[in-house]
C-alpha cells in the first residue's frame, strides 16, 4: 500500500543566535524542504472512530533531520556519511502491550534512497542485551531487507512476540552504507546503542558485546512501534509539543517524561484504556521550521498526529519556542499567529474525527538565557495573552492548565523551584510527573467534557 503525501514547507529563518551560528549555517546550506511520503509495505492507514483499531502505537519519536545535531553532536552518529556498516539498537518505551507487533522505519528526511539491510526487534535487557527467546528478525513484505525511497517511511510486517505494557524494547537497525544524513530524533533522554563503523550486521544478536559500551542518546531510523488494537486498547493519545513535552531535562533512562507519566496512569486503570505516543521535539515551534529543531507543528501534523495509527485524542503544548525565538529577533510570532496556527491544528483534528486539548504555556521568565533575549518582558506579555486566550477560548475539546500546575506559587510568572529542572524552563522529574499527573483521565476517554 503507498500513500503519498507532500505538504508544503515554508523556508526556515536563519537563526542568528551565537552559539548556533555555525550548525545553522550547515543547516541552511543543507535545506529543509524533505517531502513526506508514507510507503507502506504492510499495515493499514488509521482508523480513527473505530472502538478498536487495527493497530495503535505503543511508542513513537518525531522524526528529525540529522543534517544538523546541535543537542549530541559528538555521540549521535546522524550526519550526512556518519553510519557506515553499522547496526543502531534503539531502546524503546512501550506504553500499552499486545501480542504482535511491527515498527515504522523512517527516511523522511534523506537525501537519497537508504536499504535496510536488516531489522530486528525483542525485548531489551540491561544495556545493549536483549532477553534470550524474544529476538525477532523482521520481514518488510516478506523480504529482510528494504529500500526507503527518500522522503519516505516504510512499515514491518508483524511478528508474533508477547509485549508488555511499560516495557523497554529493542529495535535494531543494519545500515550497509548511507549517503545523506539519517531520519533520527535528536533528544530521547534514553541510552541506546551503536556497533563500531563497519563491524557489520548485529541486529539478531543478543549479545551486548557487539555493541559499544558508550551508549548514544537520540533514536536512529526507528519513528515507531505498533501492537494490535483490542477490546482493552481503544486508540491512542498523540502528545504533540516541543522540548517539555520531549522530556528535555528529565533522567535519562527513568521514561520520566509527562507522556510516560500518563502512560502509566493509565495502564494502571480497569477497562478500556488508550495507548499514549509522544511528538515532541525539543526547539520545536508552531509556526516556523528550524534546521535542528525539526519542521513546525504545522507542518509535521499530519505525519505525526493525524497519521499515527488508532489516534483519537490529541494533547497540544506548543509555543514556547515561538515566543522565545521572537524575543531573540529571529522571528515574528505573536499572540495572535500563535493563536491561528492553534485554530488551524485543532480544526485538521477535527476533521479527522478525533479530540484534542490543549495545555497553557508553562513559565519561563527566569530563564538563565534572559540576558540574551530568549525570554524577556515583552514575551511574557504575549506567554500571558496566548494563556488568556487558551482559557476561555471554544476551539479546543478542552484545557489542561499546565501553566498553574508548574508556576511558582508566590511568583506565577516564574517555575515552581520544587519543579525546576535548574534551567527555569523545564521541569525536573518531580515536575513532568506533576504534569501527568494532572491530566483527567476521565477526561481523556471521553466520560465528561473536562
Amino acid at each position: 500500500m503507498l500513500h503519498i503525501r507532500k505538504p508544503g514547507y515554508a523556508a526556515p529563518a536563519l537563526l542568528r543566535r551565537p552559539w548556533l551560528r555555525a550548525a545553522v549555517a550547515a543547516g541552511a546550506a543543507a535545506g529543509l524542504a524533505a517531502p513526506l511520503v508514507a510507503f507502506s509495505t504492510s499495515g493499514q492507514s488509521p482508523q480513527q472512530g473505530q472502538s478498536s483499531p487495527a493497530w495503535v502505537g505503543t511508542w513513537a519519536a518525531s522524526p528529525m533531520d540529522g543534517t544538523v545535531n546541535v543537542f549530541n553532536p559528538s555521540t549521535c552518529p546522524a550526519g550526512a556519511g556518519q553510519f557506515t556498516n553499522q547496526t543502531v539498537r534503539n531502546i524503546v518505551y512501550t506504553s500499552v502491550g499486545g501480542d504482535r507487533v511491527r515498527i515504522r522505519l523512517s527516511n523522511a528526511f534523506g537525501t537519497a534512497p537508504l536499504t535496510i539491510g536488516d531489522a530486528s526487534i525483542a525485548v531489551a535487557e540491561t544495556g545493549a542485551e536483549t532477553v534470550p527467546g524474544t529476538m525477532r528478525q523482521l520481514q518488510f513484505n516478506g523480504q529482510t531487507s528494504v529500500t526507503i525511497p527518500a522522503g519516505a517511511e516504510v512499515v514491518s510486517d508483524p511478528v508474533q512476540l508477547t509485549v508488555q505494557a511499560l516495557q523497554d524494547l529493542a529495535v535494531s537497525v543494519y545500515v550497509q552504507s548511507m549517503s545523506g544524513p539519517a531520519t533520527y530524533h535528536a533528544t530521547a533522554q534514553q541510552d541506546s546503542f551503536v556497533s563500531k563503523a563497519g563491524a557489520g550486521d548485529f541486529a539478531t544478536s543478543n549479545s551486548a558485546a557487539d555493541y559499544q559500551t558508550t551508549p548514544i542518546t537520540c533514536w536512529m531510523f526507528a519513528d515507531g512501534v505498533d501492537v494490535p488494537g483490542s477490546s482493552r486498547v481503544t486508540g491512542s493519545v498523540v502528545a504533540f509539543g516541543d522540548s517539555i513535552t520531549d522530556g528535555f531535562q528529565s533522567d535519562t533512562n527513568a521514561n520520566d517524561r509527562w507522556p510516560n507519566v500518563l502512560a502509566r496512569r493509565l495502564d494502571a486503570m480497569g477497562g478500556p484504556t488508550l495507548s499514549v505516543v509522544d511528538q515532541g521535539i525539543s526547539g520545536n515551534q508552531v509556526l516556523a521550521d528550524s534546521p535542528f529543531a525539526g519542521v513546525s507543528a504545522l507542518h509535521r501534523l499530519t505525519r505525526d498526529v493525524l497519521d499515527q495509527p488508532g489516534a483519537k485524542v490529541v494533547i497540544l503544548l506548543e509555543g514556547i519556542n515561538d515566543i522565545g525565538f521572537t524575543d531573540l529577533g529571529l522571528g515574528s510570532a505573536t499572540a495572535a499567529s500563535i493563536e491561528a496556527g492553534y485554530e488551524q491544528i485543532a480544526a485538521a483534528v477535527h476533521a479527522h474525527g478525533m479530540r484534542i486539548y490543549v495545555g497553557t504555556l508553562t513559565p519561563f521568565l527566569t530563564l538563565p538565557v534572559a540576558t540574551s533575549g530568549y525570554q524577556d518582558a515583552a514575551g511574557e506579555v504575549i506567554r500571558e495573552q496566548v494563556n488568556d486566550w487558551i482559557l476561555t477560548q471554544h476551539v479546543f475539546d478542552g484545557v489542561i492548565n499546565f501553566a498553574a500546575h508548574t508556576a511558582d506559587p508566590v511568583d506565577p510568572q516564574t517555575f515552581n523551584p520544587v519543579y525546576d529542572s535548574g534551567d527555569h524552563l523545564h521541569p525536573n522529574d518531580v515536575g513532568y510527573n506533576v504534569m501527568g499527573d494532572s491530566i483527567s483521565l476521565s477526561m481523556l476517554l471521553g466520560q465528561n467534557p473536562q
